[in-house]
């Protein structure tokens, strides 16, 4: 008899709404994390202020270079969260010479669901519609009208704050009332849709709490207190995370059994039944290993450590890998491509905003939607914001003391407007993850090695985000800064997906349509690598969406002995 009915590998945002959505089922789940326990809200240091942080919120140069030279680069890193992320020393993994890509990551109960930007987006029907139509990659097995009775179950359950608007590209949800737009974002909204009848800007879609329903109060979670320290954690359950919201909705069933430090190293096959049952797992602190059984297993740790594990899952049955008969594991890794353009507002020197609030506006895709594109396909949406004054945008970080410093200060002078552009990266075979042929970790594990670069179609359309923010930033009468914008590199979006792709076919895809894989059929992979293309949309609400359908797939199975 199997230890469990499902094994979850993975307890940040699909680890956790599987395991919520499996034991409300009545079955017994096991979720295995590598990293740490962390403790909802005692582990968290939001109830700081910003002055009173260590060095203000800044990480030594020279601690950062030694422990911490990739996860240092995110926006979201500082010491209040610094032991969130990886020490990237401890968790190497390698590029082909000249190709960077940075890969940001946090192993603990909960993962990146504690430090992610919680701006929550569906795609669209022109996204799921997007390969077959143009020819890149595979035809998604499912359109929109599948998958939008569960983006109405997960935005439901998780809170979203936003507005409904109508926008075919962006379809509409469940929210609670949307945050307010500052005065500027106000002045700018108006002047970009009286100039452009194909644009439309609002505020954006985030989940943090705004009116939250009896079943979240009763959770344990509260409002959002407009306090804007949501990167190192919220005592108050304001915005979503597995912490503080799924895996202790799990945990009232009774149903959940959670153990941390453990690596799993590899899924288990039997080449009898042809199914998986169960995980073989290092502890992470004694190096001893164990092997927990399980009728359904789900991967959901994200997507190159899920790359990770089912390419170190060899068998005669498959020898390159877990699932893999198609060779699609680890391939077409994408990630979003952005920049950001900043301009400098006239006027509105007497006006201010309340709070600090974790959110900003935002401009859905329009190219290749209401208008034509010059020389490329797909699109991509702008994030907007004017939280900031000139003069005291920098100030923590300028020389000075005393009553002349603070005099200096007294005045903020301008608005800043930021337009930060997200578009999407399409699949491409050679854009993959495999594991390194020699180099090890400290656990004897095989590291990564990526290989992700930026093609034509990527370039071009980055070289239209920033065009077309100058563009708009000027149309309003604001100044567009002439500094050439810095594109990223790959990872740096922190949306890594594609991997083990959704598809119709099991020559060209790793699973189908319900996320299981086509060859292995009680194995369920509904992280990020199943995305069959990426949008430019963020995704953590997609894949959530997919993860509670799956659950739900997974259930009835096991409910008529199927599985």
């Amino acid at each position: 008899m199997a230890d469990f009915d499902v094994i979850v590998v993975g307890s940040g945002m699909t680890g956790g709404y599987a395991a919520k959505e499996l034991t409300e089922q009545g079955f017994r789940v096991l979720v295995i994390e590598r990293g740490r326990r962390l403790e909802h809200g005692t582990d968290y240091k939001d109830e700081l202020t910003p002055w009173t942080f260590d060095h203000f919120g800044r990480v030594p140069e020279a601690e950062m270079a030694e422990d911490y030279p990739i996860q240092s680069t995110l926006y979201a890193f500082n010491s209040g969260n610094k032991d969130f992320w990886v020490k990237d020393t401890e968790f190497p993994y390698s590029t082909p010479e000249g190709q960077e890509f940075r890969w940001h990551r946090g192993n603990h109960l909960g993962g990146r669901s504690l430090m992610w930007g919680r701006q929550s987006y569906r795609l669209s029907e022109m996204d799921f519609e997007a390969n077959a139509r143009d020819g890149h990659g595979v035809d998604w097995p499912v359109r929109y009208a599948d998958i939008a009775p569960w983006y109405d179950r997960v935005e439901r359950f998780i809170g979203i704050s936003g507005t409904n608007e109508g926008v075919a590209s962006l379809p509409d949800g469940q929210f609670q009332p949307g945050m307010d737009l500052t005065a500027v974002e106000k002045d700018f909204k108006q002047k970009l849709e009286r100039r452009y009848s194909t644009r439309k800007m609002f505020i954006g879609r985030v989940a943090n709490l705004t009116e939250p329903t009896e079943e979240q109060i009763e959770g344990g979670r509260g409002q959002c207190q407009s306090r804007n320290m949501c990167f190192n954690g919220c005592s108050f359950g304001a915005y979503f995370s597995s912490l503080s919201s799924t895996l202790p909705a799990a945990e009232r069933t009774g149903n959940l059994t959670v153990i941390t430090d453990a690596i799993v190293d590899s899924v288990t096959y039997d080449p009898q039944t042809r199914r998986v049952t169960g995980v073989r797992v290092i502890d992470s602190n004694t190096m001893s290993t164990s092997e927990h059984s399980a009728k359904v297993v789900f991967l959901c740790a994200s997507t190159i450590p899920t790359t990770q594990i089912l390419l170190n899952s060899t068998s005669e049955a498959f020898p390159t890998g877990l699932a893999n008969r198609s060779d699609q594991v680890g391939r077409n890794l994408m990630d979003h491509i952005g920049l950001s353009v900043v301009g400098m507002v006239p006027g509105f020197e007497d006006r201010y905003y309340w709070g600090r609030r974790p959110n900003g506006g935002y401009i859905p895709r329009y190219r290749n939607a209401t208008e034509a594109a010059d020389g490329y396909v797909r699109g991509y949406g702008y994030q907007i914001g004017t939280m900031r004054r000139s003069k005291w945008s920098g100030a923590s970080g300028q020389a000075g003391i005393g009553a002349e410093f603070k005099e200096s200060l007294r005045d903020p002078a301008g608005w800043m407007f930021m337009m930060h552009g997200f578009g999407e990266m399409l699949p491409n075979p050679e854009n993959r993850v495999t594991l390194h042929p020699t180099r090890k970790d400290k656990w004897n594990q095989a590291i990564a090695h990526i290989d992700c670069k930026f093609g034509d179609n990527e370039n071009r359309i980055l070289d239209a985000i920033e065009a077309d923010a100058r563009e708009m930033i000027n149309m309003a009468g604001y100044f567009a800064v002439p500094m050439p914008a810095r594109r990223n590199v790959p990872g740096e979006k922190i949306h890594e997906m594609g991997t083990a792709r959704m598809g119709r076919d099991p020559a060209t895809s790793v699973v189908n349509a319900h996320n299981h894989a086509h060859d292995i059929d009680n194995l369920y992979i509904t992280d990020g690598s199943f995305m069959a293309s990426s949008g430019c949309q963020n995704p953590s609400l997609t894949y959530m969406a997919f993860t509670a359908r799956a659950a739900h797939h997974a259930g009835d199975r096991l409910r008529s002995g199927a599985l």
